[in-house]
Parts: structure tokens; C-alpha cells; sequence
């Protein structure tokens, strides 16, 4: 079984309009998808489509936790949440012709000291029955920014495998328990090392800095590129036929579910690469948020190029 962890959750509202956003009006919207999101759960939905066994971990409140509860049941994934007080946030991606996709991210209800005591306590027993764990997104307001940190820890306690997927403090954090696998892109890689990158050489320069902290799979999203992965038997570039692309957000979500399916199954690592890839074009075919049609899926792997570096 596959445990995402989803601390800041949110309801996902994609807004399509089928004209150029234009400031100060009134615009009417064409098509609205909601769905339970924050990228654990985007990842959950993945995992579940690419066919393992997963559970939806994290925290919820209030009405729109509610709600966010039954999104997960009606798409008939499994879940286990600490509820907290604050009211579970709201986040919308406008999907227009002229601009593409522009997001709209709440912050997030404030945890307690006291809430997130109760859910590191229960962590342990929330992921006994699961092999691989994902931890994804922000933490809310009021958790340390080590919460990654211990969280990853508990997991590899109990000798599973644990993917962390952050920014900021918390992945610098969160490293220092030495995660299985993390998958920073450009600026999150900016970020943790303080520079600016501004070639393939630099990603790699980087991407091995981390991979010698310990930490056993580095994957390093390329956007339409693809991405980059460094591991023992070396460095892999996976790189996507050319498509025509829909939606772009949930694509680095979708390739964290696809690694997790691989890790659960001991694939070799460039082969979890090619699927990665491969579910994470098939996600940016789609107008829904971390979803996908399989069948998509398995017509573009067998077009991933697979290059050695």
C-alpha cells in the first residue's frame, strides 16, 4: 500500500474560460472542476489510476474538510485524517486561452502545538500497513518547519520507504533525515542552495549534491523536458514525446505517484523513470487536477527516450 500525506489540504477549483482573462470585468466561467487537492492527494489519485493500493493521509477542518472527505470518497480513495479546528483552505487555477494557467493559493488555517503533537503521535499507526510513504506541499501555519523532518524519521523507523516532495525550510529539514527519494525542480534547488541555475550542467552540478547527502533517488522536474534522476547506477535524463497540453498543474504530483508505484513494485530505477514521465505527460493531457487516462499513459511510454548521462 501507497500512505499520501497531505498536511495542507485544500478544495481545488479549476476554472476554464473560453476567452483572454481581462482585469477589472466580470468573467464567466465555462467549466468548473473541483476536486480534494493539496499534492499528496493529487499524487493519491495517481497512484490509485496507475493501480496500487493507497490511503489519503494529512490534516482537515471544518466544512470545507467536510467536503473535501466526500471528494475522496466519491473518487474512491481511502482516507485517514487528523481533524484540526481551522477550516481547510481553498485554492483556484484560472485555465484561460491568453495566459494559460494562473494559480491562486491560499495560505492555510493555523495548527496548533497541540494539533500537531496529536499527529505525529498518530503518524506511526497511520502508516503501519503501507510500504511506501509520500509526503508532499506546504505545512500550515503554526507547525515546525521541521515536521518533515520527524515525519520522515517515524518512517524509516518502522525501515519503509519514504518520498519527500517540498521547498523551503522544509525540504532543507527534511533532508537531514534522509528521505528515499526527493524531487525538487529548478527553483526549489535555487532556493535550498542559495544560486541560480542556468544550464543542464548546473541541474546535475546540484542534483548530485543532494543525491551525496544520502539520499538514495534525486528526480529533478524539466518541465516539457521531462526529468533528470540520479541514483547509484547513474544519472538518466527521461525525456516526453511532444504533446499538446491541456493542464499542466498536478504533472510534478503525478510523476511523485508514479515513483511511489515503482518503489512499491522494486522497478529498476530508469524504468520508474520512463513510467514517471510517462504518467506525468498522460496528467498534462487531462483538464482535471492528478488525473489521467491510462490508456494515454501507455500509448506515450512508448515514446520516452531514456538517455544516459
Amino acid at each position: 500500500m501507497i500512505t499520501t500525506v497531505t498536511l495542507n489540504a485544500s478544495i481545488d477549483k479549476a476554472y476554464h474560460l473560453t476567452q483572454r482573462i481581462e482585469n477589472g470585468t466580470v468573467m464567466r466561467v465555462a467549466n468548473t472542476y473541483n476536486s480534494a487537492g493539496g499534492k499528496g492527494l493529487n499524487v493519491a489519485r495517481v497512484a490509485r489510476l496507475c493501480g496500487a493500493d493507497v490511503k489519503a493521509a494529512g490534516l482537515v477542518g471544518g466544512y470545507n474538510g467536510q467536503y473535501l472527505e466526500s471528494l475522496l470518497e466519491s473518487d474512491g480513495i481511502p482516507f485517514e485524517f487528523e481533524h484540526i479546528n481551522g477550516e481547510t483552505r481553498s485554492c483556484i487555477n484560472i485555465l484561460d486561452p491568453g495566459y494559460g494557467s494562473t494559480e491562486y493559493l491560499e495560505a492555510g488555517c493555523d495548527v496548533t502545538p497541540e494539533e500537531e503533537t496529536a499527529f505525529l503521535k498518530k503518524f506511526p499507526e497511520i502508516i503501519i500497513d503501507s510500504d511506501v510513504i509520500t509526503i508532499s506541499g506546504s505545512a500550515p501555519n503554526g507547525m515546525g518547519k521541521d515536521i518533515y523532518q520527524k515525519m520522515v524519521q517515524i518512517v524509516k523507523d518502522q525501515g519503509k520507504k519514504v518520498i519527500l516532495d517540498t521547498s523551503g525550510e522544509y525540504l532543507e529539514e527534511g533532508l537531514k533525515s534522509i528521505p528515499t527519494m526527493v524531487k525538487p525542480n529548478k527553483d526549489e534547488i535555487e532556493m535550498l542552495f542559495n544560486i541560480k541555475i542556468h544550464s543542464q550542467i548546473d541541474v546535475i552540478k546540484y542534483a548530485r549534491k543532494i543525491y551525496e547527502k544520502g539520499i538514495p533517488y534525486v528526480v529533478i522536474s524539466l518541465g516539457g523536458d521531462g526529468a533528470l534522476l540520479v541514483c547509484e547506477k547513474g544519472i538518466y535524463q527521461g525525456r516526453p514525446p511532444e504533446i499538446e497540453v491541456v493542464n499542466t498543474v498536478g504533472c510534478g504530483d503525478s510523476m511523485v505517484g508514479a515513483f511511489a508505484v515503482g518503489l512499491e513494485r522494486n522497478m529498476e530505477p530508469e524504468d520508474i523513470l520512463k513510467y514517471a514521465v510517462a504518467v506525468a505527460s498522460a496528467n498534462a493531457l487531462s483538464p482535471k487536477t492528478g488525473t489521467l487516462e491510462p490508456v494515454k499513459r501507455d500509448e506515450i511510454i512508448q515514446n520516452v527516450k531514456i538517455i544516459k548521462l
